[in-house]
């Protein structure tokens, strides 16, 4: 028989290192699974780590999926220091896409530099708009965040798939669901010529110091820890657990809202059912690998692209499926999640009591 007992000091430095120890074990049992498939282990983990770094052109592509995931994550890490588990990251990029997407197709005949920030600004109500919603039904019928919020995601790719089935369907699309094609106007513009990096990656990189400032210099961020971490003490320090609820929600979906903007208005320029490939749900590894730190998220949204990239090239080059990228991943948070159980808490073996028997604790008993 064993027990889980909490530590009595967990170790900072374990901590830190546990994303480390996590990507170690991923390694491991990654090499394992292409044994079993007879493939060489070191060819393939070149494939899909190495590879990938080993021209411009595949590092700017890598810089076009950091941005997202970086993006949505930041949004992500607010509520989860404060303890809300916001899940629906995924639906709040696809409105925000189709907030921001929609102005692009409304204006679609005309020009002007003012369409590219009424869609940005759109995109990031469309996000903030489905974030609050899961807000409001948490504080007022007290609906778990984790639940809502995952379920909203399948609303928000059936209302994708609506319009550009039906009323925004491009006419001359040879019958696709996809939408025209954005005009110049509604497009971000690139930053490297013969790549496909757009400007984007200025407002991943306004956001993040925008982080920073926050949850280090805000009263509101250190509102937001306390209520997640000690709620009592939050209560009795007069923080509202309900304007925490409304802020970490509201301001994870305007991130990943601005997110799914950036996508059509940039590599994709359209509105299509395969805005992400999986964005908001990765960008939750995202946050927990980088430690809910500016930094720490930086660097592991660079490696969750790596695994995106190197997921594409395995396929043409190994031709191994799509699924091998999730697979890569659930393994990342798996290990992730048993480091942080371990380095927080321990087992301890006991012996089992045996359970007296009925004479010896009744004595009417014969």
């Amino acid at each position: 028989m064993y027990l889980l007992e909490p530590r009595e000091k967990p170790s900072r430095v374990m901590k830190w290192l546990s994303p480390v120890i996590a990507l170690s074990a991923m390694l491991v049992v990654s090499s394992l699974l292409f044994l079993m498939l007879g493939l060489d282990p070191a060819r393939a983990l070149y494939i899909f780590f190495v590879e990938p770094l080993t021209s411009l052109y595949n590092l700017s592509e890598l810089t076009i999926k950091a941005s997202p995931l970086i993006l949505i994550a930041l949004g992500l890490a607010i509520g989860f220091r404060a303890k809300l588990f916001n899940i629906g990251a995924e639906g709040q990029l696809t409105i925000g896409a189709i907030f921001g997407g929609g102005i692009a197709i409304l204006f679609h005949d005309h020009t002007g530099w003012w369409i590219l920030p009424l869609m940005v600004v759109m995109g990031a109500i469309g996000g903030a708009f489905w974030g609050l919603i899961p807000a409001f039904l948490k504080t007022h019928f007290n609906a778990e965040e984790t639940l809502t919020t995952l379920m909203m995601n399948y609303v928000a790719l059936f209302v994708l798939l609506y319009l550009v089935n039906g009323p925004w369907r491009d006419p001359d699309g040879m019958n696709f669901p996809q939408s025209v094609m954005f005009n110049e106007s509604a497009t971000l513009p690139f930053v490297i010529e013969g790549t496909r990096v757009n400007a984007s990656i200025f407002i991943t990189f306004l956001a993040l110091v925008i982080f920073w400032i926050f949850i280090k210099k805000s009263m509101s961020a250190y509102k937001l820890e306390v209520s997640g971490q000690a709620p009592m003490a939050a209560k009795y320090a007069g923080f509202s657990s309900k304007k925490a609820v409304w802020l970490s929600l509201g301001l994870s979906g305007f991130m990943a809202g601005i997110a799914g903007l950036c996508e059509v208005a940039g590599p994709i320029g359209q509105l299509n059912p395969n805005i992400s490939p999986g964005y908001g749900y990765a960008a939750i590894i995202v946050a927990y690998l980088g430690r809910l730190n500016p930094i720490g998220i930086v660097l592991s949204g660079f490696l969750m692209a790596l695994l995106y990239l190197g997921g594409e090239m395995a396929q043409m080059e190994l031709q191994l499926s799509v699924a091998i990228t999730g697979i890569f991943q659930g393994l990342l948070l798996f290990f992730l999640l048993a480091s942080d159980v371990l380095i927080e808490k321990r087992y301890r073996f006991a012996k089992k009591k045996l359970k007296p028997r009925m004479s010896e604790t009744d004595p009417t008993v014969a």
